[in-house]
């Protein structure tokens, strides 16, 4: 693909010439992401600093050509592809550490920092950055925001949106915008940090976050239950919380799951085991006792599982593992994979479940659940043999199906994973059509000429919506 030489380099002049691209080579390393998805762009640049993101935005306003925000290119759900060309800003090298302040407990990052370096960088400091998705150790801060992913923690810490406390983004014309506060308390003007966190980058692009940070936990006390019963298991989730048991993770892996994992746990699970539930329990010593003591009087009385306790560091590594591999190891299955990640409320987690082994059987595929059993967010992973018309037509229809059954049920389509461009064509069945109204009048007031990360979220209303931007660039 070709760029406008004279365009390409004014994008050199503001970062630098061995800081952008055109070459083949390496637009392909910008042209995809965890969807499976790839589509190339035009150019790519990577600025250092809020004032190049701003500079790029007003060449980009000017010239009316797309800018899509990458961090890791982790996303499930297509939200860094270029769909429309133009150019990636990639933000590899936007990941400073800026400021630590553990007196008040918060720090200033900027979007390229890996989010799994800067929890390692907080515990010196004693203090705990949350949300722990499962890629953990290469996504980025600016993605996490973009997506506003969650993680195991989520059911005691909440999601990336309570931990971010304010933004300094910039909006498609390259202004530059600071949301939120420092201070645990600010109530002056609209909430506009939140508006960003989960927005996609469809209405700016965040240069800092602000985060809240936790004490780091004195104790912790990790335990596998193991359970004949996958009903019995799900149903003992909201029965947990029911007993005033507050796990900080309580994970939830069908017999599938578990199947393709089994040789990264401390011990393979017995033949007869159905499912299994990671609990973890953490603070004061005196509460993780008694929350453990609660605990195992609960399951004591279920005839259906059996509860261990991780003793060792490497124990508790390896059961890790084998949760973060799930979802690689699907392939093990087969080569095709559609990955779901919908919420349900607590107490309807069983139902789900039931209706995915159901739905697997009826359609004759392969259908796993796994995932953040504690805040209802069931990652559902349907397998297909091949990428044929025949298997993808059968996939489809499971998809359709599941978010069917997921509103009826109370949930939402996506507990993590947002929008993107897989999950657009649901978005009225979960939203009303003023919802979705008020929704693309704000994107159209922060981008009215639809810069940003174009395609995303809503489905188009019209050919022009998803017209190829590349007349503009070229």
């Amino acid at each position: 693909m070709n760029m406008n030489p004279d365009l390409f380099h004014k994008i050199a002049a503001i970062v630098g010439r061995e800081h952008c691209s055109t070459s083949l080579e390496d637009l392909h390393c910008y042209s995809y992401d965890g969807s499976k998805q790839s589509f190339l762009p035009e150019a790519v640049a990577l600025p250092d600093s809020t004032e190049q993101v701003a500079a790029l935005l007003k060449l980009a306003d000017h010239y009316e050509f797309p800018v899509v925000a990458r961090g890791a290119g982790s996303g499930m759900t297509g939200g860094a592809l270029p769909t429309a060309g133009g150019l990636v800003l990639a933000c590899s090298r936007l990941n400073r550490i800026l400021e630590i302040d553990a007196d008040n407990q918060i720090a200033i990052v900027q979007p390229g920092v890996i989010t799994g370096e800067f929890q390692q960088a907080l515990k010196k400091y004693k203090l705990l950055y949350p949300p722990d998705p499962a890629s953990l150790k290469f996504c980025t801060m600016g993605g996490n925001v973009a997506e506003c992913a969650g993680g195991p923690s989520a059911i005691k810490y909440g999601v990336t949106k309570d931990s971010i406390i304010g933004l300094e983004v910039v909006l498609a014309n390259g202004d530059i915008l600071t949301t939120g506060t420092r201070t645990e308390k600010g109530v002056v003007g609209y909430d506009l940090t939140r508006l960003f966190i989960g927005s996609e980058g469809t209405l700016g692009i965040v240069t800092k976050i602000i985060t809240r940070l936790q004490p780091l936990p004195e104790w912790k006390e990790t335990f596998l239950l193991q359970s004949t019963s996958l009903q019995k298991s799900t149903e003992l989730v909201a029965r947990i919380l029911q007993n005033n048991i507050l796990p900080c993770t309580l994970e939830y892996m069908d017999r599938t799951a578990l199947r393709i994992v089994s040789d990264l746990l401390p011990k393979a699970p017995a033949e007869n085991i159905q499912a299994m539930l990671i609990i973890e329990i953490d603070g004061n010593r005196e509460h993780v006792h008694d929350m453990v003591e609660r605990l195992k009087t609960l399951t004591q009385r279920e005839t259906h599982c059996s509860l261990q306790q991780a003793i060792s560091e490497e124990d508790i590594r390896e059961i890790w593992q084998a949760r973060r591999s799930i979802s690689p190891a699907c392939y093990k299955l087969s080569p095709a994979k559609t990955s779901e990640d919908v919420v349900v409320p607590r107490t309807r987690i069983p139902d789900l479940v039931r209706f995915c082994e159901t739905l697997s059987q009826r359609l004759a595929l392969t259908i796993l659940t796994f995932g953040h059993a504690g805040d209802g967010n069931i990652h559902v992973n349907i397998m297909t043999a091949d990428r044929s018309p025949q298997e993808s037509a059968k996939s489809a229809e499971a998809k359709t199906q599941l978010f069917q059954e997921v509103i009826r049920l109370g949930g939402t389509l996506s507990g993590e994973h947002g929008v993107g461009i897989t999950k657009s064509s649901f978005l009225s069945l979960e939203l009303d059509t003023t919802s979705i109204r008020v929704m693309r009048s704000l994107k159209n007031l922060f981008d009215p000429k639809n810069i940003l990360n174009p395609g995303k979220i809503f489905p188009p209303e019209s050919e022009n919506d998803t017209a190829h931007f590349s007349g503009k660039i070229h």
